[in-house]
């Protein structure tokens, strides 16, 4: 189980990922698209980095919507594989040429 990280240590995290913010227990991040399709291109990209990292992700899609929100549910908080998959999806988004935050 990995250790749950402090508020300074989450406020430090954040500060390197734009677009992040402090949700309940969790990190989360708001994502906007062209339309459904690219929305789900997305989500299937930030899939596939989470099957590979082990970490996944709660995800809600609405129409070209997403919300990405992270919590290590094992640990009761926001821990380092939290932050290092919030890098990953914020990279994956930066590929995406119609992503907004």
């Amino acid at each position: 189980m990995a250790a749950v990280l402090s508020e300074a240590e989450i406020a430090e995290a954040l500060a390197s990922l734009p677009g992040w913010s402090r949700g309940d227990n969790a990190i989360v991040a708001h994502y906007s698209f062209r339309d459904f399709n690219d929305a789900l291109v997305f989500v299937n990209s930030v899939a596939q980095a989470a099957e590979q990292m082990n970490h996944h992700p709660d995800i809600d899609i609405r129409y070209n919507k997403v919300k990405m929100l992270l919590t290590s549910h094992d640990s009761g908080g926001v821990t380092r594989r939290d932050t290092r998959m919030a890098k990953m999806i914020s990279e994956i988004a930066a590929q995406s040429a119609q992503a907004d935050l």
